[in-house]
């Protein structure tokens, strides 16, 4: 299996096609597999590159409380392990945060920034404020295979053939660890430094996707260099969702890169 070693974790990986990198970064539970469609669209033109983020999929997790900060680390690790100086980011929900934080603190390795129903923050409002901790602690108490099926019920409305995917993703991550995980990724913030963001920024939002709706919208105003797109017929999974309208308007994006 392609993998690596960074700061203690081992990242699995995938990489196909040639010419200009894209990096796709999925969201928290999930894995490299949730990028298929993209991954069969944008390898004839792309050199595409999937990842596992650290335990999730096929990456490992050492032990210890998570320090967030190890996820840009870990994506700027792949960047170098593949010789790669610069690249196109795209990620959706926990893995636009990866992305839009490694643009924040390694921008001369952004090529341009893609994010699909990303949060900048989860102390955006006062009720953020308030479920995030409550959601934080009660994930302790629910067995994984419940969280799944949950999660594989609310996102699952657009595309039933997805239900499976993420019930099988997040039983791949045992319970300690997810715990850990999630309280790591609860508490990443990036509010405050959007303006640092100079690449240019595709930001897509399913257009029944009321988790990140607003967050999209701050971020456009607040990323200089933005724009902001709405998928139809799409939950927070838009890329599984409406594959061949993300695809679209990602391929406009990539095409105006080159104007």
């Amino acid at each position: 299996m392609p993998e690596f070693e960074n700061n203690g974790a081992i990242i699995y990986y995938e990489q196909i096609g040639i010419g200009t990198p894209i990096v796709f970064t999925h969201g928290a539970s999930w894995n490299h597999k949730q990028w298929g469609p993209q991954i069969e669209h944008f390898a004839k033109s792309h050199r595409v590159i999937v990842w596992d983020v650290r335990g999730h999929g096929y990456s490992s997790l050492p032990p210890g409380k998570v320090d967030s900060e190890d996820f840009s680390g870990d994506l700027i690790g792949l960047l170098d392990h593949l010789g790669i100086q610069q690249a196109v980011l795209c990620g959706l929900s926990m893995g636009g945060h990866i992305s839009l934080q490694t643009a924040i603190r390694y921008p001369q390795r952004v090529m341009a920034l893609i994010l699909i129903g990303t949060p900048c923050s989860n102390t955006f409002n006062l009720y953020e404020m308030m479920a995030v901790p409550i959601n934080r602690i009660s994930t302790r108490f629910i067995a994984i295979p419940t969280l799944a099926k949950l999660q594989a019920q609310m996102l699952g409305k657009f595309n039933p053939k997805i239900k499976a995917y993420i019930e099988e993703a997040f039983a791949m991550i045992p319970h300690n660890n997810w715990v850990r995980l999630w309280d790591a990724v609860t508490r990443m913030e990036s509010k405050h430094d959007l303006r640092k963001v100079h690449a240019p920024t595709l930001l897509l939002i399913g257009d029944h996707d009321v988790l990140t709706m607003r967050q999209q919208v701050f971020m456009h105003r607040n990323i200089t260099a933005s724009q902001l797109v709405v998928i139809p017929r799409a939950h927070h999974a838009t890329n599984l969702d409406n594959p061949q309208a993300v695809n679209q308007a990602i391929d406009l994006f990539l095409s105006s890169l080159s104007q």
